[in-house]
């Protein structure tokens, strides 16, 4: 149960053409601490409650628990949820051996994309295409939980 990803800004709409598939995202938050994250999400006709501890130092390893859950729950779980609130569009992008997922966020959070990459370990070698740029792992202003509480737009 520990996921292991890095996140990265994307410096280009490249990734597109490259996605094999996307689904549009909402997700909000009854707990955004950083220590332990509880996110509701509805995808397409699934929803997901999630839990999310918090990230070692380096920002790449961190707990993750998740259970599908039916989208009626979900939305009853939104009504309890903090103020802010995420609406994404994500993009499945293979890269190598891996799928990056890929993040055009809109309302508060417009302009900003980001991919995100899970690997099996810290260390783990993956492809880096040229849409990829700066790396922003660990750095908590890109969570989701955050981006819901502080927006892109804000900075």
């Amino acid at each position: 149960m520990l996921e292991i990803e890095r996140k990265f800004l994307v410096n280009n709409p490249g990734f597109k053409a490259e996605a094999f598939s996307q689904s549009e995202i909402r997700q909000g938050y009854l707990s955004s601490n950083p220590a332990r994250a509880v996110r509701v999400r509805i995808t397409g006709d699934q929803a997901f409650l999630t839990i999310k501890g918090a990230s070692d130092a380096g920002g790449t390893t961190r707990f993750e628990w998740e259970k599908e859950i039916s989208v009626d729950e979900a939305r009853e779980l939104f009504k309890l949820c903090e103020p802010g609130s995420i609406h994404k569009t994500r993009y499945y992008v293979k890269a190598g051996k891996h799928t990056y997922e890929v993040d055009e966020f809109y309302g508060d959070n417009e302009g900003l994309v980001l991919a995100e990459i899970e690997l099996e370990t810290a260390d783990q070698h993956f492809d880096k295409p040229d849409w990829l740029g700066e790396e922003v792992t660990g750095d908590n202003r890109y969570y989701n939980s955050q981006l819901s509480k502080n927006p892109y737009t804000s900075w």
